[in-house]
């Protein structure tokens, strides 16, 4: 079969392309913005790439039209498909028709931490043997691919609570129906769709009424809107995280921690990976692996060759003793937790924050108050302001004159290299691609004075 993908390049839809073409479908798909590290993946798999949404693309003849969330009615390609009344379907649906009926699903829900405990449950089933297919929110640098298929039973999934499409307002992790599912945390994030925090509680317990009682909830027993979503209703059997009822973790020193469940000492984690939530993240992947069979002690050694997930405080390079970081952080926790964790492998050295406000929430400036906050561990702060419908430097304000802000990106990187100065250490946080900010930086701070 012939599926054409819009929105291919987005993080789900681009591993889906890959788990089609794997599956041994002719896969093409089309994209308003195309660039790395997804562009690349495709293109590795041999999928063929087309930039735009332009009414051209219907001389394709696919035999099926796969639609991402980020296409919406007044799209050319879009209104040419339904007055034509060509077959289309959203992606989590030809994923879960697909693959996922016959999997058992290990879904990772939540606002933080979705992508890094999807690919350390990878990596720890993996190391088991289970060779499990997966799909994953971004590229874990152990598989070097965001998406595989395979023969094994096992399917890990990130569980977005995002919508599903234009046509289909439900949350994407509805359509999985996983035997395991995490969750993580709960915060407001989606403004765009979500008009309160009540609402994406509702939407989360819809998913636990999905998961079967011969099934697995496991819950952040720290996080209050967990709480208030199990207490609205659940019928699965439930395991607690990051409590002491549950599964714990004791961190003896940065490089390792001991593994609980119920007071009973299971295995201990050694790995370079830094932070609570990281050990949060853990947890939750370890216990979900146990209920796919594999034995704690297994699991945290398998965690000691962990390699992260690309884009998670991935170092890109160093120029003039300056080092680049690049991070996906684009919510104010998030921010304030990846800032913290650099702070904490850097000691003392300085800390210059490069924010790209980019995500849908954070262009409404629903967040912006809570900025100044999330950056206090920064030394300098540098905000991309083109393209937002608030005052960055009015909301950064409680920064004082350590933020700056720009809305040229040729002038934010000038002034970002005109700051550098050897042991520093910049941090780049966007959800996207930020213009290839990170070589550019790096290869001004390469160049020669003149």
């Amino acid at each position: 079969m012939h599926i054409h993908i819009l929105g291919v390049c987005g993080t789900f839809m681009g591993g889906l392309a890959t788990i089609a073409r794997q599956a041994g479908h002719k896969v093409t798909g089309c994209d308003a913005n195309v660039y790395p590290p997804m562009s690349g993946q495709l293109e590795a798999q041999g999928i063929a790439l087309i930039e735009g949404y332009g009414v051209e693309q219907m001389c394709l003849k696919p035999d099926l039209w796969v639609v991402g969330n980020v296409v919406t009615r007044g799209t050319p390609l879009m209104e040419e498909i339904l007055d034509c009344g060509d077959p289309y379907i959203s992606g989590p649906q030809w994923l879960a028709e697909n693959i996922l009926r016959a999997k058992w699903v290990l879904a990772i829900a939540g606002t933080h931490g979705k992508t890094t405990t999807s690919a350390m449950l990878a990596w720890i089933l993996e190391a088991a043997g289970k060779r499990p297919g997966f799909l994953v929110g971004g590229v874990p640098q152990n598989f070097g691919i965001s998406a595989r298929l395979t023969d094994s039973r096992y399917f890990v999934i990130e569980a977005d609570e995002y919508d599903t499409a234009f046509f289909d307002k439900r949350s994407k992790f509805l359509h999985y129906h996983p035997k395991t599912a995490v969750l993580n945390n709960i915060e407001f994030d989606h403004a765009d769709i979500f008009r309160d925090i009540e609402a994406i509680e509702r939407q989360f317990h819809h998913f636990v009424r999905i998961v079967p009682r011969s099934g697995l909830l496991l819950a952040n027993g720290a996080d209050a809107a967990v709480d208030r979503v199990l207490a609205k209703g659940c019928w699965t059997p439930v395991e607690q995280f990051c409590t002491s009822r549950g599964w714990q973790a004791q961190a003896p020193d940065n490089e390792a921690f001991d593994v609980s469940f119920a007071g009973q000492k299971l295995g201990r984690v050694r790995w370079g990976l830094m932070g609570e939530h990281n050990r949060s993240n853990a947890l939750a992947a370890i216990a979900a692996a146990r209920h796919a069979g594999v034995d704690p002690a297994a699991a945290c050694a398998a965690l000691g060759s962990f390699e992260n997930v690309k884009r998670r405080m991935e170092l890109r390079g160093t120029a003039s003793g300056v080092a680049v970081y690049d991070d996906f952080a684009h919510h104010p926790t998030a921010i304030a937790t990846t800032v913290a964790g650099l702070r904490r492998k850097v000691g003392k050295a300085r800390i210059l924050a490069v924010l790209e406000p980019r995500s849908n929430t954070m262009k409404l400036g629903v967040m912006k108050d809570a900025l100044p906050g999330s950056l206090v561990d920064a030394d300098l702060v540098y905000c991309y302001s083109a393209n937002l419908g608030w005052n960055p430097a009015q909301a950064l304000s409680p920064l004082g004159a350590k933020a700056v802000c720009h809305d040229d990106l040729d002038g934010l990187v000038a002034a970002i290299a005109a700051e550098a100065r050897p042991g520093d250490q910049i941090l780049i946080m966007s959800n996207g691609g930020f213009g290839g900010i990170h070589q550019k930086l790096l290869d001004r701070l390469g160049a020669p004075a003149t």
